[in-house]
């Protein structure tokens, strides 16, 4: 045999054992992903100068910052206008990259490239279910429209790189247009100019760091403060919202509307349009829901938003943070905070002034995962056990999430004896299980810590802005890393169904 055909052939062999491995677990194929991701962001932002000479975050804490935007937990170790602006662009590529969307997308692509190269459709996505060839009959549903297609997994195959490319164009159109939003109201409005200048910040960064954070569910913001300094700017407010909605509970909807309007639009992916529609269950690709499925998402999301707006109304509405705002711009603000709680993690609220009742309700409503679903009616839940099997999961294989958390946490407790014992006031269980939970559901919220609660009274110790874990020791950290990485993989041992 000739050099080059065995040389050939031994790069073909190498190929279909990487393509193997990948399309195994892809939980493992993920985590690499996000470990590597973080990696790369830590020597990004390391390398770079901070804005202030006087101080420099510590390179482990650099590392947990990169780690927080690549998982999009926003758990803060630093102030965020510590960072520099090519920081601050570095942690917005990785919230961009880290996000559900685009992994999304980029597992479809890479799903394809393993199909294609092992000549069988599997489920070889980075996060993800993909279609499995004993389940789908794309000729049955040819001959169903009067047409013949000689090769069923050709379609199939185009579908789902139709759909790859379907998710690319919503991922850019609205992070462009509401990048574009961000920075045309911040540059018309003059009190959200003026808060942006007197900080230093660039409009343009923040504008695009603002927008890929809310649409990620991140919930980074560049100030040290989140939106607490823009509660009054309901506009901006408003905008933040709809981003974390199209990030989250309606991008299975708005996916499968876009694919119905294309399919009506441009004749040329009718075909591939159709068969997505109607094969969505079988294709199993985690973000495309059926209508009614897609419709249970929403209005669950809808339930938890309303209940916990009717919360605050009935018990915040005259608290400190509420009272300096009009009726409008608190019902806004109100409405704001119902749904980043499960969502993008953002707040224009201080969280430890809240009753103890909202924190425990912030905190049941972090435990819940994205695209957790109440089967209004009888067909979805009978739909949710189905997809259930199909993913080959069963109740007594699966790790507790419940469990997680109280391991978590205890760890955390052995890492941080010596601060309870000294500190008792700040480190609470409460306050640590809170931040797990946070950090476990990737949305970034927590309670801070206060000089005014300690019982040694210290002239060094001054209140910082990042979160309650910048105050705990590195092995505390790390434990938390774990955690925002197993959550953002959460939905490979979990199964979430309401009996």
């Amino acid at each position: 045999m000739p050099k080059f055909q065995v040389s050939l052939s031994y790069s073909s062999s190498k190929l279909t054992s990487l393509c193997h491995i990948l399309s195994v677990n892809p939980f493992w194929t993920r985590i690499l992903y996000f470990v590597f991701l973080s990696l790369l962001g830590f020597w990004g932002l390391n390398v770079l100068e901070p804005r202030t000479d006087s101080f420099k975050p510590r390179k482990f804490d650099l590392f947990f910052t990169s780690v927080s935007a690549t998982t999009v937990s926003s758990m803060s170790t630093v102030e965020m206008e510590i960072l520099s602006n090519p920081q601050l662009i570095i942690m917005t590529i990785l919230m961009f990259i880290g996000g559900e969307v685009f992994t999304s997308m980029a597992g479809l692509f890479l799903s394809n490239f393993i199909s294609e190269k092992n000549n069988v459709i599997d489920d070889g996505e980075i996060e993800l279910g993909n279609p499995k060839p004993e389940n789908l009959n794309p000729e049955q549903l040819a001959q169903n429209k009067g047409e013949t297609f000689n090769n069923g997994e050709h379609l199939l195959y185009h579908s789902i790189m139709f759909l790859g490319f379907v998710i690319l164009g919503y991922l850019l159109i609205v992070n462009i247009l509401g990048s574009a939003t961000v920075f045309l109201y911040i540059s018309f409005v003059s009190s959200a100019r003026s808060t942006l200048k007197s900080k230093g910040l660039n409009l343009f960064t923040f504008s695009i760091f603002t927008t890929i954070s809310s649409f990620t569910n991140c919930g980074f913001i560049p100030t040290n403060e989140n939106m607490v300094v823009f509660n009054k700017n309901s506009g901006l407010l408003l905008v933040i919202i709809a981003l974390a909605l199209l990030g989250n509970p309606l991008f299975p909807m708005c996916l499968r509307f876009s694919i119905w309007v294309m399919g009506k639009c441009v004749s040329k992916v009718g075909d591939y349009c159709d068969y997505l529609l109607k094969n969505t269950r079988e294709i199993g690709f985690h973000h495309l829901f059926t209508t009614r499925r897609s419709c249970c998402v929403v209005g669950t999301a809808l339930v938890f938003v309303v209940v916990q707006a009717v919360l605050f109304f009935a018990m915040e509405w005259n608290s400190a943070s509420l009272k300096e705002l009009n009726p409008f711009e608190r019902t806004i603000g109100v409405l704001f905070q119902s749904v980043n709680t499960s969502q993008a993690g953002e707040t224009i609220v201080n969280l430890p002034a809240m009753s103890t009742v909202i924190l425990v309700v912030i905190t049941i409503t972090m435990y819940f995962p994205p695209y957790t679903s109440i089967p209004f009616v009888k067909d979805e839940k009978k739909e949710q056990q189905n997809q259930e099997k199909r993913e080959g999961k069963t109740a007594k294989e699966l790790l507790s999430q419940l469990a997680s958390i109280c391991v978590f946490v205890f760890l955390i407790c052995i890492t941080e004896r010596k601060n309870m014992k000294e500190d008792p006031f700040n480190f609470t269980p409460f306050n640590f299980l809170f931040e797990v939970v946070s950090a476990y559901g990737n949305v970034g919220y927590s309670l801070g810590y206060s000089c005014k609660l300690r019982l040694k009274d210290e002239a060094n110790c001054v209140d910082k802005s990042y979160g309650f874990v910048g105050r705990w020791s590195d092995a505390g950290k790390t434990v938390l890393i774990v955690v925002m990485m197993l959550g953002r993989l959460k939905r490979y041992n979990m199964v979430w169904k309401f009996s």
